[in-house]
């Protein structure tokens, strides 16, 4: 078990990091302007008041970096096939040096909060990172130190409640060191926001006039999609991981969330009975799971049914502020020595529902784990092109894609369905961020599918934005087990660990020749990579009462480049 340990803001003071400075600067706490706010409560969110007396929260505060665009540059350059620095990455060390806030940030942060009361004690700085965390605030105190009016709000279909503010402000001398505060104006819900599986009837496998009985036969398969059909569809069955100990495949799993070991036990026993004894080291964050789950039994089970005897790590993170579970789970892992060389992760929720500036965080702390040599896949969701009617909170229409998958430094995971031929599934979450441009990656892909597209859409989407997803698997009607009883489950919440086993694989032959692991995949993917891919040209993405997105020759916003053919990929990159 791995615990995580914050420094103390005095200790960074007593090392000297702040250049030798005597005192605190003072400047004018009192010029404030704000940081985020929204006009209106957002949309299925209402007020209860203000929260109890003596209610808590644990803010958390990211600063800006001295050298802003260090790191992403810096992997680009790793990541980039052909470059010098191809594959050189980073260390812990190096990245920590990239991502550090310059010495005044640190000063007038200091500063600012002893000028409003906050105990130095309850301030720790993440190690080797640019975020505070301040434990225990009041909710008073809080009100006052960011001009905030922290209520208790309740989504009205599905009766949670969160405290949030529907804004906050700075002083104008913090807005130029201070990326953003959490939780402040982000409204996730605890729990349905996140990735979560549709149940879906298995469909009739029918003939259609003039069809062959071997083909019938193969379509027959899709309606028992287990992890024989993908090793076999995806090409995985003939390789036998040799590294062992070295390659190692990570799952997240936030919201308190853990697997069943016995549940893992009785689907290898079902599915991949030479496996039977597969098992998984689980790393607590943040204080560890408490909540055995249907997400993180998926997430385990089909990891395992691909990449077996791979090592696994599940990283069990608890159930803390929906607002800064993804931040929490990556300041621990950015802090760690050795990392897997591939992680999953089957969480998501709409970007639209947090802000700018805390998305903006979010995504470099997973550039900070691309540039040390991780490939990170995270799922795109299961509502399409958007959940509901899309109606934003000023009456507009506006499609929904979901973060971290619109972060242009992890690999994005879509869903397919049935055989000859494969198609985009319906539930795939896929179109385009507003908040992150189409990085230089996707270009030509991008620009190609938005030429066949046309008008259709026009002003629903962002044209510009990064577009989700990268890649696809199957992700209907897979079994798995919980509490003892076997179910089936779809979702891309089952597509992205398959995907992320393949990637373990393809590791794992890297490792045991001497190379480095892929690390970031997506200027591979997008340069050479998609010829060892699937192309998927049928199926679409409805959503937001319309028809959505439809898969073509090429990159969509359905399936993304295609589904993995791990021979052909391995090929490549031989």
């Amino acid at each position: 078990m791995h615990y995580y340990h914050g420094i103390s803001v005095l200790s960074v003071l007593a090392t000297g990091l702040l250049g030798g400075l005597a005192k605190p600067l003072s400047p004018p706490w009192d010029d404030i302007h704000i940081k985020h706010s929204w006009n209106t409560v957002p949309r299925n969110w209402e007020s209860l008041g203000h929260p109890p007396s003596g209610t808590t929260i644990d803010l958390y505060i990211a600063l800006k970096p001295q050298r802003e665009n260090a790191l992403v540059d810096a992997l680009y350059e790793v990541s980039e096939p052909g470059h010098p620095r191809y594959h050189a990455y980073l260390t812990k060390e190096q990245v920590a040096e990239l991502v550090a806030p310059r010495p005044e940030t640190l000063e007038l942060v200091n500063s600012w909060l002893e000028h409003h009361g906050i105990s130095s004690s309850s301030i720790s700085m993440m190690h080797g990172s640019n975020t505070l965390m301040l434990k225990g605030v009041s909710v008073t105190q809080a009100n006052t130190l960011l001009r905030a009016s922290y209520q208790l709000y309740r989504h009205v279909e599905r009766d949670e409640t969160i405290v949030r503010t529907v804004g906050y402000s700075l002083p104008v001398e913090l807005h130029w060191h201070v990326l953003t505060v959490a939780p402040t104006t982000s409204f996730v819900s605890p729990r349905t926001q996140w990735q979560t599986p549709r149940n879906r009837s298995d469909r009739a496998v029918k003939a259609t006039p003039g069809e062959p009985a071997t083909t019938l036969l193969s379509r027959a398969k899709v309606n028992n999609v287990t992890p024989s059909f993908l090793r076999w569809l995806y090409e995985t069955e003939t390789y036998t991981p040799n590294t062992r100990g070295e390659n190692v495949l990570g799952i997240v799993g936030l919201l308190g969330d853990y697997p069943i070991p016995a549940d893992l036990t009785a689907f290898m026993q079902k599915y991949r009975s030479e496996a039977d004894d597969a098992t998984f080291t689980v790393v607590e964050v943040n204080g560890g799971g408490s909540h055995p789950n249907k997400e993180a039994n998926m997430d385990i089970q089909y990891a395992e049914a691909i990449a077996y005897p791979t090592p696994h790590i599940f990283y069990s993170a608890s159930q803390s502020d929906t607002d800064t579970d993804f931040a929490i789970w990556l300041e621990y892992i950015l802090d760690q020595e050795n990392i897997p060389q591939t992680i999953s992760i089957s969480y998501s929720h709409e970007e639209h529902s947090i802000s700018r500036e805390y998305a903006t965080h979010v995504c470099e702390q997973f550039a900070g784990l691309a540039v040390r040599g991780v490939s990170v896949l995270v799922s795109s969701g299961n509502d399409g092109i958007g959940r509901g009617t899309c109606l934003r909170d000023d009456g507009t229409i506006r499609f929904g894609p979901t973060f971290p998958g619109t972060c242009p430094y992890v690999t994005v995971v879509g869903a397919t369905t049935d055989y000859e031929p494969e198609v985009g599934a319906d539930l795939s979450g896929g179109g385009f961020s507003d908040y992150f441009e189409r990085p230089w990656y996707q270009e030509e892909a991008v620009s190609t599918f938005l030429q066949h597209l046309g008008n259709q859409y026009q002003g629903l989407y962002n044209a510009p934005g990064r577009g989700i997803p990268d890649i696809a698997a199957q992700a209907i009607g897979l079994p798995i087990f919980f509490n003892g009883n076997e179910q089936k489950e779809s979702g891309t919440s089952l597509a992205t660990p398959v995907v992320a086993g393949i990637i373990s694989l393809l590791n794992d032959w890297l490792i045991s020749t001497g190379q480095r692991p892929l690390g970031f995949l997506n200027p591979w993917l997008y340069g050479r990579g998609f010829r060892g891919l699937n192309d998927i040209t049928v199926g679409s993405n409805p959503g937001c009462n319309m028809d959505g997105f439809s898969a073509i020759l090429g990159w969509d916003p359905v399936t993304g480049l295609g589904t993995p053919n791990f021979h052909k990929m391995l090929v490549i990159l031989r």
